[in-house]
């Protein structure tokens, strides 16, 4: 699947949204990425979901990893396509962990999943937790990288579109200075 036709399914689920967002990051953007648009429908996730499994085909991969919370859903999609187990990083004090019983094995390769990229923090949560448990990271898949290929994790990462999405400091944010109203997505800060 090419980077058109992902943007094209993400603009189908009107998951492409554009106003003045603040990002779990703490960053302010005029376009915000909304997964669960994309999440919520099946028939447009699962194409690229199986685009992105398929890249990873070859790689030995034992067990797909992904954070909550629609990283869990995707953790568990992929590891379908792929046939393999799932697990699921959640927070726990601030820190990612394995709960429910779930644990990783020394050497195991592992695929992690996130949806969309920014800033990178769930996806280096998920490499730090695969060290503590000696597991080998065979790579990163996400829907879509805001960063355009800038964020480099030190693992091969592959994405279904890449798209450069302009961000700002909250004292810097042009949309701000136009007293332009905010909407705060996501669910980063909700209690857990």
């Amino acid at each position: 699947m090419t980077n058109e036709e992902t943007l094209h399914l993400f603009q189908e689920a009107e998951a492409l949204l554009k106003g003045h967002f603040l990002l779990s990051s703490g960053r302010h953007s005029d376009q915000y990425l909304e997964k669960f648009r994309l999440v919520e429908n099946p028939k447009l996730l699962e194409p690229i979901c199986e685009s992105l499994a398929e890249r990873f085909r070859n790689d030995n991969i034992e067990a797909v990893l992904g954070p909550t919370t629609a990283g869990i859903i995707l953790a568990y999609v992929y590891a379908r396509i792929l046939g393999v187990q799932g697990r699921y990083a959640e927070s726990e004090g601030g820190v990612r962990k394995l709960r429910r019983g779930q644990t990783l094995y020394p050497g195991t390769r592992i695929l992690i999943v996130d949806d969309i990229l920014t800033t990178g923090g769930a996806v280096r949560e998920c490499i730090d937790l695969a060290k503590q448990y000696q597991a080998e990271v065979a790579g990163i898949a996400v829907l879509a990288d805001r960063t355009a290929g800038g964020t480099d994790f030190g693992y091969r990462l592959e994405s279904a579109l890449s798209i450069q999405v302009e961000s700002w400091d909250p004292g810097e944010c042009p949309l701000c200075k136009r007293n332009i109203p905010m909407t705060q997505p996501g669910s980063k800060n909700l209690n857990r």
